[in-house]
């Protein structure tokens, strides 16, 4: 089965799941990353992405995929900054354009330069539409964005609306890695509102049951968690339990609507 229809047919089932993100720069040694994997497993959490904003050795890259590979049956998508971290290793790679990029290499040059190596090593490409809102963080700034203010939600709205037209199957909507505030949920249910075909992926700042059930029910079908894992991993259980959470909301509340 590929990625892509792994991740739609998880979200269809339980409304909406949870990605853990792995930074091969905040891993001290191997047996730090074989614990976290092991959490990763026991939150029930859908997948595992790797990558780091400031990450740019191949090795580094290579040796944790394997290592999560060698530990785990979930799949796992490379979060890539550039084209240094692609690896054969993996099972799929987020094949992505930071469409708020006021550089043109983090739009399409990047990815002009990365496509051959991916047909070349044979993994995933999952097309994905990258909107840096809020403080942005480190991810902002390497990236060269413009980071939308909470307070104009319709111009996140256009880039999403953009973003489908233009045909990518997802849409990840960034706060930055430890951000002090997680994407708004009503910003979440509006972008929602708006699109109908594409899948709305949400990160940065979520650190509790609660910041997930909330974007979760607000219509996040996919959330992703990284900065908590590396600071306080055991929140991880309950972190998936709110996305889980969330989604049977979603789903019975689809349900209702149906009746």
């Amino acid at each position: 089965m590929s990625v892509k229809r792994y991740l739609l047919d998880k979200i269809k089932k339980y409304g909406s799941i949870h990605l853990s993100l792995i930074d091969p720069e905040e891993i001290k040694n191997n047996e730090m990353l074989k614990d976290l994997i092991n959490i990763v497993n026991r939150s029930g959490s859908h997948g595992i992405m790797v990558g780091g904003s400031t990450l740019y050795d191949k090795e580094m890259m290579d040796d944790t995929i394997k290592i999560i590979k060698s530990h785990t049956s979930l799949p796992v998508i490379i979060f890539p900054n550039d084209i240094t971290s692609i690896s054969q290793y993996a099972d799929a790679i987020w094949f992505m354009s930071l469409l708020n990029s006021l550089n043109p290499y983090y739009i399409s040059g990047a990815q002009m330069r990365a496509a051959p190596v991916i047909y070349k090593v044979g993994i995933e490409p999952l097309s994905l539409a990258y909107v840096i809102v809020g403080e942005g963080k480190t991810v902002g700034y390497m990236g060269y964005a413009h980071p939308i203010p909470y307070d104009e939600p319709m111009i996140v709205v256009g880039y999403c609306l953009a973003a489908e037209y233009m045909g990518f199957d997802f849409i990840y909507l960034e706060a930055g890695s430890g951000a002090s505030r997680f994407v708004r949920e009503d910003l979440v249910s509006l972008v929602k509102k708006y699109t109908s075909r594409t899948k709305l992926v949400v990160g940065g700042g979520i650190r509790s049951y609660e910041d997930a059930f909330r974007l979760s029910k607000a219509g996040a079908d996919i959330i992703v968690t990284g900065t908590i894992l590396e600071e306080n991993p055991e929140v991880l259980v309950d972190i998936v339990r709110g996305v889980k959470d969330g989604g049977k909301y979603r789903l019975s509340d689809v349900q209702r609507t149906d009746r």
